[in-house]
């Protein structure tokens, strides 16, 4: 019997973190593992699956979201639908801001480190926080196909949103042709991911033993306070939070519910990117969790690019450290600011690797804390980017699921199924 993909990805991501350390520990001189093998060939492995995610994300993004609009019967299913899943970020973010908030300052990473700055106390000047107008006003792009370039998330949903609308227009035949070339182009997609994904426990095994084997442990264990509170507080979120909303409003047996999202978990931990993690969501809604491919089609990509629940976490946790690692402290003003600044960098933050520690970079900076802290966020962001990546996902698959249960679109003969999500067959 061929083993699940779930099997495969867990005993590749085991074995890369057992083989990258057991390196580290063993073999910290010998240039032809570190430099040949581990770095050369394992990176450059590695680094190829994932571009063949990527390659991936940008027509998939804009396909799915176009077909979804299509699909629908009406343009006024499409308003329900994306009122209830934008309006869902956006609480599930504001939730997770106000949440890590409260747990980082009973928590308090960071206290008593007395860091300084050459040797002199760090006095924190404030600066105004970023402006929301401008964040809206740049996802209407001037250049569509810089946008594509890019990989400009939010102005791709928005070519494709109006691209879905301007084809319901046409009407007729027109318009029944366009749906069918886009619905095909779905499928496509589909089928692409399924051969690039039966890859994944290869590209797992490269990436997390690249990982293992450079991990800084003086470096990890210097900021210990900061690096669990931040994991401890995504875990919550990620495995007792989502799964018992959705049951308390779906039904769905907590354990079923993750269990029914080990691909997802295991393959965004790998990866760091939520960006990269859209085909294996999307299939796991669609297939583990029986989501309609509508509600799932139109929830995955906006998910991943606005629904970062865990960069959120990711930079209050940070910036509370940082903030009592210098003996500074956050006053009352302050913290409003950081939890809106919060807020909207989250919405704002990209779907890549590092991505979180880039906008905490800019956090601080807003805050006007020391940008020297950025040397730790850094030399930990690997850790911890790899728990965001998780938590966002997961976060667009419980949205996307609650969607789904409001607009009566779960097969429930789906969720009785253990068949492998991404093995044809």
């Amino acid at each position: 019997m061929q083993s699940s993909l779930t099997t495969r990805i867990f005993v590749a991501l085991a074995a890369g973190l057992i083989f990258g350390t057991l390196s580290r520990v063993f073999f910290a001189d010998v240039d032809f593992i570190h430099q040949t093998l581990i770095h050369d060939l394992f990176g450059t492995a590695g680094g190829l699956f994932v571009s063949l995610i990527k390659l991936m994300v940008v027509p998939l993004v804009f396909i799915s979201i176009v077909n979804g609009v299509c699909s629908l019967e009406n343009l006024g299913q499409f308003g329900r639908l994306g009122t209830k899943t934008f309006l869902l970020y956006l609480v599930n973010t504001v939730l997770a801001i106000a949440v890590a908030l409260t747990l980082a300052l009973w928590l308090a990473p960071g206290e008593g480190a007395g860091l300084t700055l050459n040797g002199q106390p760090f006095t924190p000047s404030f600066t105004e926080p970023p402006s929301l107008l401008q964040l809206v006003a740049s996802v209407v792009p001037s250049n569509p196909f810089k946008a594509f370039v890019d990989g400009n998330m939010l102005q791709i949903l928005f070519m494709a949103i109006i691209t879905g609308i301007a084809i319901k227009g046409l009407g007729g035949e027109e318009s029944r042709a366009a749906a069918r070339g886009f619905a095909i182009a779905n499928k496509v997609m589909m089928k692409l991911v399924v051969m690039v994904m039966s890859l994944a426990p290869l590209g797992v095994l490269f990436l997390t033993t690249g990982l293992a084997a450079t991990l800084d442990t003086r470096s990890i264990a210097a900021v210990g306070s900061y690096v669990g509170s931040n994991i401890a507080i995504m875990l919550l979120w990620m495995l007792v939070f989502y799964p018992m909303v959705v049951s308390l409003f779906t039904g769905i047996s907590p354990w079923l519910y993750l269990a029914k999202l080990r691909e997802q978990i295991f393959f965004s931990l790998s990866t760091a990117s939520s960006n990269a993690t859209i085909p294996v969501t999307f299939k796991t809604l669609t297939e583990k969790l029986g989501v309609d491919k509508t509600v799932a089609g139109f929830g995955v990509p906006l998910g991943a690019t606005m629904n970062m629940s865990g960069s959120a976490i990711y930079m209050t946790v940070a910036t509370i450290f940082v903030a009592n690692a210098y003996g500074t402290g956050l006053d009352a003003s302050q913290m409003v600011a950081l939890a809106t600044t919060t807020f909207m960098l989250a919405i704002a933050t990209g779907g890549v690797p590092g991505g979180a520690a880039v906008m905490t970079g800019v956090l601080l900076h807003q805050l006007g804390l020391p940008m020297e802290a950025m040397a730790i966020i850094l030399a930990t962001d690997r850790i911890c980017d790899a728990f965001v990546t998780a938590t966002n996902v997961v976060g667009d698959t419980a949205v996307s699921t609650l969607v789904a249960k409001t607009e009566g679109s779960i097969c429930h003969n789906a969720l009785k199924s253990t068949d492998n999500i991404l093995v044809e067959g």
